[in-house]
């Protein structure tokens, strides 16, 4: 979970962006500049009330800022304060445009609404498609099914590049414990809809912060993100993991507590811990050491190498890798293989392999969110993440 403070969704909930109007009030009444028609100015305007999902805090950024120096130009307005983190994050993406004329922003702008229209129809076909192959489930955020043993937890925002919010930890905690007590149920397998396996924690879940609440929000936070990992830990059949595509935080992490991990030949594992001013989590302080190497796990964890396919299976995170045009095909065969499988035996077996330092996993989990309960309070960390954002916001 953590792409950035992964478990502090009340501590900094960048649904606030919503705040983050794409069209500035005080700009409506001004003309179109030359290069774009007042027309398709108006047009683009327009469809991002379109879109089937928010576009994002990073898109938005980039248009709220395009939007404001194709109509009033260089940014001129003085630096919000310290805890107006929407502020802060606004004037930033303006800030950042500098002297781009109004003419070229205001065509940006056009042709980033475009964009994302194109992208938004794209998504919601493929969306519907995979959701028409599966059954309901009473899930939001997951697709969740059982097929000749296999119980898939498919990630669900394709949209979002299946980044996890609150609803979907939980969700996947309840899937977890679910396909555990099915006795029809062999083994489980995560993966994510579309392109990315999941891009960990969504960005929504951070945008406003006040001294008085941060507190309390880190505590909570750290409770879920302990039953969460909890979850892996305890499973008690096969757990594997199927990488379609690039993974970032919480969901490399938790691949440690995984029996098998197969990954696309195009997927990445990528956890900038340090950069977002935290610390491990899901275990990883632990097993990526004993795994890869305390050097070659010092590289990931402590200076946020990103990891090709190759790489991660060199270091013994992944087990196998198959190309990405077959990736599918090839998942499905090992999953029928393993399925055929005694499944008394390997649920014993599993427990035999596990029991050995599931007392450990669950410590080392422990101490980990204790260490995060501060981290996600610290100056440090609540500044790393505006910094972010304000990287993320530049064209």
């Amino acid at each position: 979970m953590m792409a950035v403070c992964r478990f502090m969704p009340k501590i900094l909930r960048l649904g606030s962006l919503h705040r983050i109007s794409l069209v500035p009030r005080q700009c409506l009444h001004r003309g179109a500049v030359m290069g774009v028609s007042d027309a398709d100015f108006t047009s683009a305007k327009d469809r991002v009330g379109t879109l089937s999902e928010d576009p994002g805090n990073e898109v938005k950024l980039k248009m709220y800022a395009l939007f404001k120096q194709s109509t009033v130009g260089k940014c001129n307005a003085p630096k919000p304060g310290a805890f107006d983190f929407v502020g802060k994050a606004k004037w930033s993406a303006w800030n950042e445009l500098g002297n781009i004329t109004q003419d070229d922003a205001k065509q940006k702008y056009v042709d980033m609404v475009n964009d994302l229209v194109a992208k938004d129809s794209k998504a919601s076909a493929a969306a519907a498609a995979e959701q028409s192959n599966a059954t309901p489930s009473g899930y939001e955020n997951l697709v969740v099914t059982v097929e000749k043993g296999v119980c898939k937890i498919m990630m669900n925002r394709p949209k979002k590049k299946n980044a996890i919010n609150r609803e979907t930890y939980e969700e996947i905690i309840k899937a977890l414990e679910s396909a555990g007590a099915d006795a029809n149920v062999v083994l489980a397998v995560l993966t994510g809809a579309g392109d990315f396996y999941s891009a960990g924690n969504d960005l929504n879940n951070f945008m406003t912060v006040t001294p008085e609440t941060k507190v309390q929000a880190a505590k909570e936070g750290a409770v879920l993100l302990e039953r969460f990992v909890a979850a892996f830990i305890d499973f008690p059949k096969p757990l594997l993991a199927a990488v379609n595509g690039p993974a970032v935080g919480i969901p490399v992490t938790t691949l440690g507590l995984c029996d098998i991990v197969f990954a696309s030949d195009r997927a990445t594992f990528h956890t900038p811990f340090a950069s977002l001013g935290q610390s491990p989590e899901g275990c990883s302080s632990y097993i990526f050491p004993k795994i890869m190497g305390q050097a070659k796990a010092n590289e990931v964890l402590l200076f946020g190498r990103k990891l090709t396919a190759q790489e991660a299976f060199d270091r013994g995170l992944v087990t196998e890798i198959f190309p990405d045009a077959s990736f599918q095909e090839d998942l499905q065969k090992k999953l029928d293989q393993y399925a055929q499988l005694p499944r008394q035996s390997l649920r014993i077996s599993k427990t035999l392999v596990r029991s050995i330092e599931r007392e450990k996993l669950h410590q080392v989990n422990k101490e980990e969110c204790e260490v995060l309960t501060e981290r996600w309070t610290s100056d440090e960390c609540l500044e790393a993440i505006l910094n972010y954002f304000s990287s993320k916001s530049k064209l």
